[in-house]
């Protein structure tokens, strides 16, 4: 493995490029931008598989199998565009996806689940390279402790966009309440909304400056040749694989998909739904997003290194042990208050385990894949994306209790490899110092 203490002398050196500015202020606006933009997707993601049946279902798979060809590619696109481009034009397939669920059709939802497969998987390496550039950046010029920073910067942008839950699915909530679920003007006048609140976060993310030193402009030189590009290309997506540290750490970025998916998908069909109503969709992903949000901040600010990312998701894959054994081995459909506050503190449960996998694995992949951080981001939504789209196929023919047997699965075999790598690097970082 490569001596952690000779990657930062080389990063100094890389990055003491240009006169200092306010990096909180670009932390800011990358985190209300994607705020505005998700509390609209993530919200209408969450009715999907409720409101348009089978072809939310499939739309949703076709979206992530998307997301995971165009993540094998994802990397050298950003490349090309440059990190701001990039996250400008990814906005657009949000906007196209929401923009096709006031026609909901076959004929409408799979060319937008198409191409915002694409949009997503540019947007999301984009926004995990800006991201950590800037942290980078700002822990030398203010003489800070990379981890810190890197820690605090994704805490701030995950805990911000944490809350698109709470706020999307509350708005869900007032405008589908009473009955209204089933109804046209209410799902018309919802769907409105949320364009015009990813308009404005297309508009603000304009206002990001580029990445000094990153933003490449146009396409390869024409000197170099087609056979160059596309090997160039072939290492791009293939080299990170051969990282035993990326090999260790898939596991768990596949198993955060899982239980992404897992809960847009498989919880607010067969335990919200039945207890809450199609309207209680909203009030629970409140929840989940109000308690992911606030744990995203609280593990960002906690994260100071690799001990503390370790123990932090220990105790996430802890939490989320907990609330899938419940659901496989105890839980049943009650009436009263207990069959009202079950479903909404298992939401609670799952929001926060999704904000310690969002937040430490970005730390993670920002400490770790310091000098390829486009294709390390790219291998992330890659997996990610990948058992997204798998438990989005799987749903219409598979139980419950099988989904839950094969996410238990998934989570010991993740969090075991996970330990594996952080003996590892800490062993090597040791043998470096000493």
């Amino acid at each position: 493995m490569e001596s952690l203490e000779s990657e930062e002398v080389t990063l100094l050196g890389e990055l003491r490029l240009g006169p200092p500015r306010n990096r909180d202020r670009d932390v800011h606006i990358l985190s209300w931008a994607f705020l505005l933009i998700f509390l609209a997707y993530g919200a209408a993601q969450n009715l999907e598989t409720t409101v348009n049946s089978d072809l939310g279902t499939y739309s949703l798979g076709i979206l992530y199998l998307s997301f995971t060809f165009f993540s094998l590619v994802a990397s050298p696109v950003v490349q090309c565009l440059g990190l701001k481009n990039a996250l400008v034009l990814g906005t657009t397939g949000y906007w196209l996806f929401v923009a096709a669920n006031l026609k909901p059709s076959w004929y409408t939802m799979v060319p937008a689940s198409l191409y915002m497969g694409f949009a997503a998987s540019i947007i999301w390496v984009g926004q995990g390279t800006y991201l950590t550039y800037t942290a980078r950046r700002h822990a030398v010029e203010n003489y800070l402790r990379e981890g810190i920073v890197i820690g605090n910067f994704n805490g701030e942008f995950w805990g911000m966009f944490a809350i698109h839950q709470f706020i999307g699915n509350l708005i869900s909530l007032a405008l589908l309440k009473n009955g209204k679920e089933g109804s046209t003007s209410g799902m018309t006048l919802l769907f409105i909304i949320f364009l015009g609140s990813m308009t404005l976060g297309t508009i603000l993310m304009c206002f990001l400056p580029k990445m000094d030193g990153q933003e490449k402009e146009g396409l390869p030189k024409s000197s170099v040749s087609l056979c160059s590009s596309i090997l160039s290309l072939f290492k791009k997506v293939f080299t990170p694989l051969l990282d035993r540290r990326m090999l260790l750490i898939i596991p768990l970025v596949s198993y955060s998909g899982l239980q992404q998916a897992f809960v847009w998908a498989e919880f607010t069909k067969y335990v919200v739904t039945p207890a809450l109503g199609v309207s209680g969709v909203g009030g629970a992903m409140a929840v989940y997003g109000a308690f992911d949000a606030a744990c995203s901040l609280a593990a960002g600010r906690f994260t100071t290194g690799l001990p503390s990312i370790t123990l932090t998701v220990s105790v996430g894959a802890l939490i989320q042990a907990i609330v899938l054994l419940w659901l496989l081995l105890k839980y049943q459909l009650t009436s009263g208050v207990l069959g009202f506050v079950y479903p909404l503190l298992m939401s609670a449960m799952c929001g926060f385990g999704d904000g310690v996998f969002n937040t430490q694995l970005n730390a993670l992949f920002g400490l770790l894949f310091r000098h390829d951080m486009e294709g390390a981001f790219s291998q992330l939504k890659l997996w990610q994306s990948a058992s997204i789209a798998l438990v989005f196929f799987l749903s219409p023919y598979i139980t419950m209790q099988a989904m839950l047997v094969l996410m238990l699965a998934a989570l010991f075999l993740s969090v075991a490899g996970f330990l594996f790598l952080t003996l590892q690097v800490e062993k090597a970082f040791s043998s470096s110092r000493s």
